[in-house]
């Protein structure tokens, strides 16, 4: 019987472990397989994109990511090269020798993975051959007009041909398949029913079924085990793809899913209970100086400050620094992605600063892309001006600097009154009338094709966010993915979370939420809901989320009314921190980063592969019931500092950003990023479950 070597694991807090089974990846081939290699559509690239380095640093020359071929993704990301695995070289030859097209190369990202990809429409031929081998396995039919479905079949088939190949020249080593989506599905499909000798695991960020019934706005979590899911597919024309990916959950040895909110969503929508959670990571890294992350946050938060004094120009009446940048980014989901409570949210947080007449303003971004002609001329006349006042102060500066030089080498105290002449004030004057405006700062920097019926510009319309002098919150909507080549705001993603304050994503529907997981590695405080994975991931693994950062609303077990009350309170808590707690807290949120670094969260991948071996090929690989990674005992601790959190022990109503509080002097950042270092497990090991807790089918906790 083949087993993996067994290794005595101890937590770096020096607790012990339960013994564990370590892979013999020298004797094993690995593929993930999903429509987003090297092309990116959503948020499963960005899982396998950060994910490869580890993967490949673990499984070395045996690893293999499968994805569709696109020529410009070719041309741009991958490296074609020979595959020196001769079961491989031998797949790609003789599916090429039989009229399709297998391109062969190494990934030009992190880890340099090697890629097999397929051209599509090089095996369109054969569509009508693989539907009938696809009603055969499955009793699943495809319409004709499905044209991405019909993709997905070719795919699919081109997968299994590959994998069949590989597997009849594997020389003895067992292959591990993983399929990530419906996309993928068929693949797993025609794999088992043509009983090649793999072991197979099927990943679900996202149930189909789910994604269109939270987008028609039903309320979805309290009617899970109450929808007629044949029904409501069917209604939506989407039965045959629904029939896929259930055919691929049941199908597949392992199901795993990415977050255990989805995992109760999948068992109600696709009838399994999945076998093991693998929670999202990022590839984290980490700067040689400890707090150059709060260097770079003020740099970002300076260039944003500057497209801030273009776009409410003859408006900034404001202090930008005591103003805070909030923003929400995704995509255009309404309802989904919550950008309907934050709104409600914002209003309500307006009427409280008003009220309590806070000098703190608070600039919100929406960065969603949506239809545009193109930039809004009064925007870009903004940034014009602010250029133009720039140079004409550098201009006068430079004049006034000449001038006061050559008094001083004179020995002479200049005369202020003439150091600037008559045309140097009339310049100056010209100016400040040119930044005079007659319309209020626009809510939008693009002209919006549907702007009558725009949900974001309708809620605005209706809550009255006009951008007005005495509103304290001001919203600004860039329906545009960010660039650093743009006229407006020039900067790339990364850098516009670096420099903003907080991100807000109070998501109805986030299976896992890279958004907020993004700004957790940057140091960016988030809010996020207890209906996201990242928010239920928090929730199990730190004590007191708040505190470090992570707001988590309750959107599944109150009313909408009460879950925006919170969000809102959430934000005026925010807005009453003084710049050090602010500060505190950053630092805070970047050592929770440890937590989403895939060096940690991949031993769950780790398990979900030995158990499908298990599972797959039961005479050669033994698991006895194991629990996925034991999180038993761990979580980041309460901060033992005061305030426990930075919100918690202000007064009532927002003070400026720039006050000290003398009751911050007992925190001591170094004692407590050595506790929540002691507080990582150490990656890469596998807890297995005590005797006597006997763990039933799918019955796992991450």
């Amino acid at each position: 019987m083949l087993r993996g070597r067994s290794l005595s694991v101890t937590s770096l807090s020096g607790l012990p472990r339960w013994e564990v089974e370590e892979l013999p990846v020298e004797d094993l081939l690995l593929f993930e397989v999903a429509w987003e290699v090297t092309n990116k559509v959503g948020g499963i690239y960005t899982v396998i994109q950060t994910k490869a380095k580890t993967t490949a640093d673990e499984w070395g020359d045996n690893y293999f990511l499968i994805g569709p071929y696109f020529e410009h993704n070719m041309k741009t990301q991958v490296e074609r090269c020979e595959p020196i695995n001769d079961a491989i070289r031998r797949a790609v030859d003789t599916m090429n020798k039989h009229g399709c097209q297998v391109y062969f190369g190494r990934w030009l990202i992190e880890g340099s993975p090697y890629v097999v990809l397929f051209d599509i429409g090089s095996s369109a031929w054969n569509l009508d051959r693989w539907k009938g081998d696809l009603w055969e396995a499955c009793s699943v039919g495809i319409p004709y007009h499905d044209r991405e479905a019909n993709d997905m079949l070719i795919f699919g088939s081109l997968t299994a041909w590959f994998l069949k190949e590989v597997t009849d020249h594997a020389d003895g080593k067992h292959v591990i398949a993983q399929f990530h989506e419906w996309q993928a599905g068929t693949g797993l499909i025609l794999s088992r029913a043509r009983k090649l000798p793999i072991a197979t695991i099927f990943t679900t960020h996202a149930t189909l079924l789910g994604r269109y019934l939270c987008a028609a706005n039903i309320d979805f979590y309290n009617h899970l085990d109450k929808f007629d899911i044949d029904k409501e597919a069917g209604e939506r024309q989407i039965y045959h793809r629904y029939c896929m990916e259930r055919a691929s959950v049941h199908c597949a040895h392992v199901f795993t899913t990415v977050s255990e909110i989805t995992a109760i969503e999948a068992e109600h929508m696709l009838k399994r209970k999945p076998d093991v959670v693998t929670p999202n990571g990022l590839s984290v890294k980490k700067f040689s100086a400890v707090h150059e992350f709060q260097n770079l946050h003020a740099t970002y938060k300076a260039r944003i400050q500057d497209f801030v004094r273009g776009h409410f120009y003859g408006h900034l009446d404001f202090d930008l620094e005591k103003t805070l940048f909030l923003f929400i980014a995704g995509r255009y989901e309404f309802s989904n992605k919550g950008a309907d409570i934050f709104l409600e949210a914002l209003s309500r947080l307006n009427f409280l600063l008003r009220m309590h007449k806070s000098d703190v303003t608070v600039v919100v971004f929406f960065i969603m892309p949506a239809k545009t002609n193109n930039f809004n001329v009064e925007t870009l006349k903004g940034q014009a001006v602010r250029k133009q006042l720039w140079d004409i102060a550098h201009s006068v500066k430079e004049k006034f600097g000449k001038k006061l030089y050559d008094a001083l080498l004179r020995g002479e105290i200049p005369d202020m009154n003439n150091i600037l002449d008559r045309d140097d004030v009339t310049v100056m004057k010209r100016a400040i009338f040119s930044t005079q405006r007659q319309s209020l700062p626009p809510v939008t920097t693009h002209n919006m094709i549907d702007d009558s019926t725009d949900p974001i510009l309708s809620t605005i319309r209706r809550i009255g966010l006009f951008n007005n002098r005495t509103d304290r919150v001001k919203v600004i909507l860039h329906p545009e993915f960010l660039s650093s080549t743009s006229p407006l705001l020039p900067m790339d993603y990364e850098e516009f979370v670096r420099g903003c304050h907080l991100g807000v994503f109070p998501s109805y529907y986030e299976p896992w939420g890279y958004t907020p997981a993004e700004c957790t590695v940057m140091g960016i405080p988030s809010v996020t809901t207890n209906l996201s994975g990242f928010g239920c991931f928090m929730q199990e693994h730190v004590a007191d989320p708040t505190a470090y950062g992570i707001y988590i609303v309750d959107r599944r077990f109150q009313s909408p009314d009460d879950s925006c009350n919170q969000l809102t309170q959430f934000l005026y808590g925010f807005c009453k921190q003084s710049r050090r707690q602010r500060i505190i807290q950053r630092n805070r949120t970047e050592r929770l980063s440890d937590l989403l670094d895939w060096r940690y969260l991949g031993r769950y991948y780790q398990h979900a592969r030995y158990l499908t071996l298990s599972r797959a090929f039961p005479d050669k690989f033994h698991m006895e019931p194991t629990s996925p990674p034991t999180t038993e005992g761990f979580k980041y601790p309460r901060p033992s500092s005061v305030p426990p959190s930075p919100s918690g022990s202000q007064v009532s109503s927002p003070q400026s950003s720039d006050v000290e509080d003398e009751e911050d002097e007992r925190y001591n950042e170094e004692e407590e990023a050595e506790r929540d270092r002691l507080n990582i497990k150490s990656p890469w090991s596998l807890g297995r479950v005590p005797r006597g807790k006997k763990k039933l089918h799918g019955e796992y906790k991450n």
